[in-house]
């Protein structure tokens, strides 16, 4: 069945690049032509890179997986919009010929009258010289738009993230706990792409919000400590009265999950492996494995958790996954702090995410159990974000009885 699905997938893609090939390079060129060979090449050669790319993490170094993963990435990102903007211009195609002809009709000198009836001549054969007219127009206008497109949302990501805020009220919150300030930021995606100052921008970030609490919830890291150890280095920097935690995402069981959570130990970060802290303030704070961890000998374990705790306080728990809010209902937890959504990160993204997530984005309530899923503050693959902003969110938690 896998392969199956793997030769569906890779005809799909061809499929999706003989078109490309002939929009943008069979109907604009002539045979022969400089722009044909190069076209033809290119049309050959993205894929590959983007294949590549996609499979080299696995088999090459991470010197050598970067000169893939740029190129094979961001075309994958341009592939998106480029096919679309193509999809479009054939409904501007027909529009665009129908202008020309009346323009062209416009100018040209009017005949003088027959004196005697003349049969009426068929159909005029397309004009070669007005066909390529559209061709070039349509290809140049989506590839423009492709480019701006992922050109903003590339410069989206590599800004870094921007602050966010929201204010969660709880329940069982103490009066002196009301304004707690938790830092939330996920799906860093430390990789090929985005290195050590990407860990930096993200650290002075929630460094100067001054939060209480700093809360990593998953997918830190596409690759091994021994490749990018150096580019999580500055989360030791990482500044809050509380401390700062982590939980694993899907990626991290990748990458060498194990391995990972030492390493933030080792800096500084406190890992909740189905654990549970009380935060003096007056809530607990849980966190769980992600749910691929259970293929991995680290499955979640909802009641080492959170099971013997003292009901009567509040319940903050660290879940990658916003499905997991199904057991968090079920275990009483008053807010669930989540990622790996990234909020679809490249549109029309955000409706197949949905697919897969009780909530793609935001702050929403299940029973008694409130859900914040943060957008994340990086990329997987294309280092590009469309109506999806990456985010740290300073959740602030309310209590009732302040």
């Amino acid at each position: 069945m896998i392969f199956l699905i793997i030769a569906v997938v890779l005809a799909l893609f061809g499929g999706v690049h003989l078109y490309l090939w002939k929009r943008l390079v069979h109907d604009v060129s002539a045979p022969g032509s400089r722009w044909r060979r190069t076209g033809t090449v290119l049309a050959v050669l993205l894929p590959l890179l983007s294949l590549g790319a996609l499979i080299g993490g696995r088999a090459l170094p991470l010197a050598a997986e970067r000169w893939l993963a740029w190129p094979g990435y961001m075309w994958l990102a341009v592939l998106l919009y480029l096919t679309m903007a193509l999809l479009v211009g054939e409904f501007v195609r027909p529009l665009l010929r129908r202008a020309l002809i009346r323009t062209h009709a416009q100018e040209a000198p009017q005949p003088a009258p027959e004196p005697d009836p003349v049969p009426e001549p068929g159909p005029a054969p397309a004009d070669p010289g007005r066909r390529l007219f559209v061709a070039r127009t349509v290809a140049i206008g989506a590839a423009a738009a492709a480019a701006a497109t992922v050109g903003y949302g590339t410069y989206g990501v590599l800004r870094g993230p921007r602050l966010k805020y929201v204010t969660v009220p709880l329940a069982k919150l103490p009066a002196a706990a009301d304004g707690y300030r938790i830092a939330v930021v996920s799906d860093i995606h430390l990789g090929p792409i985005l290195g050590r100052a990407h860990t930096q921008r993200i650290v002075d970030t929630i460094n100067g919000a001054r939060p209480d609490l700093v809360a990593i919830v998953g997918d830190l890291v596409d690759g091994s400590v021994a490749d990018l150890g150096p580019a999580a280095e500055p989360l030791a920097q990482l500044s809050a009265r509380d401390g700062s935690y982590f939980v694993t995402g899907n990626h991290e069981y990748f990458s060498g999950a194990d391995q990972w959570v030492d390493f933030v130990r080792e800096l500084g970060v406190h890992p909740l492996a189905n654990a549970r802290v009380e935060i003096a303030a007056g809530f607990d704070l849980a966190g769980v494995n992600d749910i691929s961890g259970a293929n991995h000998n680290a499955a979640p374990d909802y009641g080492k958790a959170l099971d013997d705790r003292d009901r009567t306080r509040a319940a903050v728990l660290l879940a990658h996954q916003p499905v997991m809010i199904h057991e968090a209902v079920k275990h009483g937890v008053d807010l669930q702090l989540s990622g790996h959504t990234h909020g679809g990160q490249l549109w029309p993204g955000n409706y197949i995410a949905e697919l897969a997530n009780p909530t793609v984005a935001g702050l929403e309530r299940y029973g008694d159990t409130q859900l914040y899923v943060t957008r994340g503050a990086g990329a997987w693959g294309p280092p590009v974000r469309v109506d999806a902003p990456s985010d740290i969110t300073i959740v602030t938690l309310g209590s009732p009885k302040a």
